[in-house]
């Protein structure tokens, strides 16, 4: 089957550690509980559209680890198409170690793994075309930005999540080439202190926390306060947001709706352990309903 969505960039193995607090340097904290699952940003859309009923493909790299292998077989059981995935022998996985405190306040730890092994002469360019978006997180630059450009040039829409990492790594093909560009309010500074810095028809999605969502396009603003939940693990909300608006664009739903729905999508996985603990379609339609 064709996927409706392609994502591509990292692919990892998370340890989650709930601390007392995140430490600071010279400081100790207590660890709470340990936990593991399957993490990196485009694993964790491809994960969040499946669960909304999207069907998703993936483009990315692990080892051939039993970090890799377990990352392998989380994302088969939740219906991810991995024909895109790349195994590479006598690798190791990248692995993030989440620490994660009592408010549900997150700071990542990561080793040097194969998560940007992918690079274009790996890339399948009939697949990309034959979808209807493309959604791009933190990876190689060049990676990234030859999947944009065969994908814009087909004529499909693209997305793109640069992540932490966007103020040190050149992405201005994949930005040059994007339709929808995902940031939080800090990267937004980070984009040369531009957060505007868009094609006139690019669509801007900032996410502030509890603050809720601002969604920029060249017709108007619209903004979603968020819901008051109580947060216990802010890890991968950001990627349950980024699937939420991309699955309800898919949809038809306008702005509006878009963005309360991805707001939606970020809340409910806030309110759970784990990165990959995004909703499912009718988890989402049940909490909105019981907020009407």
């Amino acid at each position: 089957m064709v996927p409706t969505v392609l994502t591509a960039g990292h692919v990892n193995w998370d340890v989650t550690l709930r601390v007392d607090r995140l430490p600071e340097a010279d400081g100790e904290a207590t660890i709470r509980s340990q936990r593991q699952s399957g993490g990196g940003s485009a694993a964790n859309v491809a994960a969040a559209l499946t669960g909304l009923e999207v069907e998703t493909g993936l483009i990315g790299s692990v080892g051939d680890d039993d970090n890799g292998l377990l990352a392998r077989r989380e994302l088969e059981d939740a219906g991810v198409s991995l024909s895109g995935l790349h195994v590479v022998e006598g690798a190791d996985t990248a692995v993030k170690y989440l620490l994660v405190d009592d408010t549900g306040e997150v700071s990542i730890l990561g080793n040097d793994g194969v998560n940007e092994a992918v690079r274009p002469s790996d890339l399948d360019a009939s697949r990309i075309e034959s979808v209807e978006h493309v959604h791009l997180t933190s990876q190689h630059p060049e990676t990234a930005g030859t999947i944009a450009t065969i994908a814009s040039e087909a004529g499909v829409t693209v997305s793109f999540d640069p992540g932490r990492r966007v103020g040190d790594r050149d992405y201005s093909a994949t930005l040059a080439a994007a339709n929808v560009l995902f940031v939080t309010d800090r990267e937004a500074t980070a984009l040369d202190g531009d957060p505007d810095r868009r094609s006139d028809d690019r669509i801007l999605a900032i996410t502030s926390g509890d603050d809720g969502a601002e969604v920029r396009t060249p017709d108007g603003t619209y903004t979603h306060p968020g819901f008051a939940i109580e947060a216990t693990d802010t890890a991968g909300a950001g990627d349950a947001f980024a699937a939420g608006f991309i699955a309800s664009r898919l949809e038809g739903c306008g702005f509006d709706r878009a963005v309360e729905y991805a707001n939606a999508c970020g809340a409910l996985t806030a309110s759970r352990e784990g990165a990959r603990s995004a909703p499912t379609a009718a988890e989402v339609e049940r909490f909105l309903t019981d907020r009407s």
